[in-house]
């Protein structure tokens, strides 16, 4: 290779100063490219003067060779980009049996040291599933290992360092150089975690004196740190088997203390809440109406979560569910409370959950347009359940739902497309309300109500009365009773008290639409020049001679025992409108018979209808 450097440079194809990369090019066999990546050197063409390279995305590309030795750097057949294009397979099953080789192998890959971010691209093919589960495991096996430094800010750099520090060694030191309260337990947490391994325990009273220390400087204008102080501090001397110090400062001190208790908890990680939240309860008598004040306001997703699972569990949920059917009501709730009962949705709600939490939700969503941090996530979820809306409004009103549907209409918080989407999951329950999307209006249209007794719509209105004071009622207790017997999803009286509470809730809305378009009436001087509801009509039948009488009266008067007959069946309609002596053909398909009409009376409505 060194001779035939030596005649590109004496026939002017190169210059001596490229001798060494190219060189370098040829014996690695890879390369990598700031724009087009890792590269495959092929062949050099020293007649064209060009290096042959693929690509990931240039396959077979020409390079001219001094460009390729200004703009291209050598990797060694051991780079994790030259694995993963000769042997993706092998470092695939490295990577689930040797972790911390497959960590080594990128950090050494890059100088020895790269952040969290730049593994995961690396490896995104190598591990391309999952990814968080693997990491975990592999961030715990490093920290044991020794050779591996882990920086606390997930930004800095890991970093591999040939000479092995053991781990207790290596977190008292991390703990001893730490600057402030809330460095130091970050370290602390690392050995709580790594506690069984921790070697350096003689250390644990010098390391609790400091987090006293620290507590106690924090504790008047940093009330949240001084708590995590608390708590990684309890936590290790629990571990530790090690008793409380004299006048040190506890939990109970922090919250009896400090006069802004929302802000403590907004300031705390997430995965403190729970804890914070616990510590709380055990410090304030009225813990439980100060945390429904909190609810009051807008607290993180993940903060109301745990506010309402506290309550939950320590029985106060009555108080719990009085709060957030008051801000429904009263349209204040805020967008992570809706979210959050929209998540949870379980039967112990299901006394609010109905079209008001809905409204209440286009309230949130619509007033979080005007805040300084905008949030969708309310928007979106109710977007992405398909079966939140139509839960919602299952029991509800038809009128209620009008109503509901207008304000949906109206509602700037949602483009065109997502309302039409919203739109057609309430016709879907309720299709009655089709006409008020589609815009169309009653008029020219045909009349859509009916004329029945007015015995029919005492009934039915009993009906609808029985439906919705003591069947629905009845079924609402059931599901209750049936939820306390555990395991809803093996629980077939809890199936079965569901499913009739659809059953009911349907039939309730067919109540509703047809005594909306119902109206009733007495028949009373009902013309018998031909045949109308309220009249008695006798027929001949042509075909056997015989006669006959029914009685044509409203839409739900129909009783075949009386002869009886609604003015919308096919034999009333058939017979409308007909006169004395007309002969008509009444029946369907093959039973149909031809009848000639003798005589037009009045109805008796009061003894048909009795």
């Amino acid at each position: 290779m060194k001779e035939e450097m030596e005649q590109l440079v004496a026939a002017g194809k190169i210059q001596a100063r490229h001798v060494g990369a190219l060189t370098a090019l040829l014996e690695a066999g890879f390369c990598q490219h700031k724009s087009w990546g890792f590269g495959k050197v092929k062949t050099l063409d020293g007649i064209a003067g060009r290096l042959l390279i693929d690509f990931q995305t240039k396959a077979g590309h020409g390079m001219d060779l001094a460009f390729a030795a200004e703009t291209l750097k050598a990797i060694s057949k051991d780079h994790i980009l030259a694995r993963k294009a000769t042997d993706l397979k092998g470092l695939q099953q490295m990577a689930a049996l040797h972790h911390l080789d497959v960590v080594k192998l990128v950090l050494d890959s890059n100088g020895g040291r790269a952040t969290v971010t730049n593994i995961q691209e690396t490896l995104k093919d190598v591990i391309p599933s999952d990814w968080k589960k693997w990491w975990e495991v592999a961030r715990a096996e490093m920290k044991k290992d020794g050779h591996f430094q882990i920086p606390a800010k997930k930004t800095d750099p890991i970093i591999y360092q040939s000479e092995q520090t053991e781990l207790g060694d290596r977190l008292l030191g991390e703990f001893r150089a730490a600057k402030g309260l809330k460095a130091r337990v970050a370290v602390v947490s690392e050995i709580i975690k790594s506690f069984e391994d921790f070697s350096k325990r003689e250390a644990i009273p010098e390391i609790i004196q400091q987090l006293n220390a620290d507590i106690t400087s924090h504790a008047a204008t940093r009330e949240s740190e001084a708590l995590e102080g608390i708590f990684v501090r309890d936590e290790l001397r629990q571990l530790a088997s090690l008793g409380s110090v004299e006048g040190e400062l506890t939990s109970r001190d922090i919250w009896t203390r400090t006069a802004k208790v929302k802000g403590i908890f907004e300031e705390l990680p997430a995965a403190k809440h729970r804890r914070a939240l616990e510590s709380f309860r055990d410090a304030m008598p009225d813990w439980a109406a100060q945390i429904v004040l909190m609810l009051n306001e807008q607290l993180q997703a993940k903060l109301v979560g745990e506010c309402a699972r506290l309550l939950l569990t320590e029985k106060r949920g009555q108080l719990l569910k009085d709060t957030v059917q008051r801000l429904v009501s009263q349209h204040s709730a805020s967008s992570e409370l809706l979210l959050w009962l929209g998540k949870e949705r379980t039967d112990y709600f299901a006394d609010i959950l109905g079209p008001e939490v809905f409204r209440a939700m286009l309230t949130a969503i619509e007033r979080d347009q005007f805040l300084e941090k905008k949030s969708n996530r309310l928007r979106d979820y109710v977007l992405e359940d398909l079966e939140l809306l139509p839960e919602l409004i299952e029991s509800a009103d038809i009128e209620v739902v009008r109503d509901l549907t207008r304000s949906l209409q109206l509602s700037p918080s949602f483009d065109d497309m997502d309302k039409r989407s919203l739109l057609a999951r309430i016709v879907k329950a309720y299709p009655a309300i089709q006409d008020m999307i589609t815009g169309t209006s009653d008029h020219g249209r045909e009349d859509k109500t009916i004329q029945t007794s007015w015995k029919s719509i005492e009934r039915r209105k009993a009906e609808y009365d029985e439906l919705c004071n003591i069947k629905i009622p009845a079924n609402i207790k059931d599901i209750a009773l049936a939820r306390s017997y555990g395991d809803l999803r093996e629980n077939a009286e809890y199936k079965f008290a569901k499913e009739q509470q659809k059953i009911l809730n349907r039939r309730k809305h067919e109540l509703e639409l047809q005594q909306a378009r119902a109206r009733g009436t007495d028949f009373a001087n009902v013309s018998t020049d031909t045949v109308n509801a309220g009249t008695s009509v006798s027929f001949t039948d042509l075909g056997t001679n015989q006669s006959e009488t029914l009685h044509i009266l409203g839409a739900w008067d129909g009783n075949d025992e009386r002869n009886v007959i609604s003015y919308l069946s096919p034999v009333g309609q058939a017979l409308l409108g007909k006169s004395a002596g007309a002969e008509v053909s009444i029946g369907e398909g093959t039973h149909q018979r031809r009848i000639r009409i003798d005589a037009i009376a009045a109805a008796d409505v009061a003894s048909l209808t009795a």
